[in-house]
């Protein structure tokens, strides 16, 4: 059984890395046609910078083509050292991963094409300034790539979401982030929304920083 390191002592830290060793069974197939459509809207041209905020075991690695370079990171040790391996074995020399709070980024303002967050938003403490962050590293004229669970805008489904964010909290996510509350708070635009997986409970956000 994995144990977590000094670096993972936060409660969601601690989480998921009891997670690492199962995550790709448990979050894998159900959520890569997810994965896959998101890398798609990215578009991505050759030699294009992409930031993936919440790498986790790296399962997106493969999905980017060589021509491009991603940066991945991420807080728990345990699935950075999932990740590396990945990489290492799948020889996937374009992508690296380091550790790093997403939302207190290492980098300069407009280092990157496109900035991702797979599945990552609604499981962190403070959304609103991790996409912030995303957004000042983000070139003018990049692309803002959300993959996630939003709110839903029927009133009926949103309040079952609400109640349920007691106990989604113990999986390691909240069930009522809002989107438009979300997009307002950061100043970005969405270009596109899209519902993704089965069932189509995520979304796929196009932005504009």
């Amino acid at each position: 059984m994995a144990t977590a390191s000094n670096h993972d002592v936060t409660p969601v830290g601690l989480l998921y890395a009891r997670f690492t060793p199962v995550y790709d069974l448990v979050f894998g197939p159900v959520l890569q046609p997810g994965r896959r459509a998101a890398v798609g809207a990215m578009a991505l041209r050759g030699g294009e910078r992409v930031l993936e905020v919440g790498v986790g075991t790296g399962i997106n690695a493969a999905l980017y083509p060589p021509s491009c370079r991603v940066v991945g990171i991420d807080l728990s040790e345990g699935m950075l050292a999932a990740a590396e391996a990945r990489i290492a074995r799948e020889r996937l020399t374009h992508v690296r991963v380091q550790r790093m709070d997403g939302a207190a980024l290492a980098f300069a303002d407009g280092s990157f094409d496109v900035v991702y967050a797979p599945y990552t938003i609604s499981a962190a403490p403070d959304p609103i300034r991790i996409v912030a962050e995303m957004r000042r590293v983000c070139r003018a004229g990049g692309r803002i790539v959300l993959l996630n669970h939003f709110l839903s805008s029927s009133r009926v489904l949103a309040g079952i979401e609400h109640r349920l964010t007691w106990l989604t909290r113990r999986i390691g996510f909240r069930a009522d982030l809002g989107l438009q509350s979300l997009l307002d708070q950061t100043g970005l635009r969405a270009v596109s929304v899209r519902r993704v997986n089965v069932p189509p409970i995520w979304s796929l956000v196009l932005c504009a920083p």
